[in-house]
């Protein structure tokens, strides 16, 4: 491996922070090859009328920098 970027993202979901951690990785993986890894920086909810109705988790990925050179 060689060198990696990071890139910082929100991953939301009405059911868990897990579920808001796959949703992110998953809609990140459409256009970004090669995912190596996430870090969860921070899991936070959002409330209406005393219930949780969103699960947010704000989280870093990093991916593996892909080089043209030499191509």
């Amino acid at each position: 491996m060689g060198v990696l970027i990071i890139r910082e993202m929100v991953g939301t979901s009405p059911t868990s922070w897990s579920d808001a951690a796959k949703q992110a990785v998953s809609r990140a993986s459409r256009t970004v090859r090669n995912i190596r890894y996430v870090e969860v920086v921070k899991s936070t909810a959002r409330v209406e009328d005393g219930e949780i109705v969103e699960y947010l988790v704000e989280m870093k990925i990093s991916f593996e920098y892909e080089s043209n050179a030499g191509a």
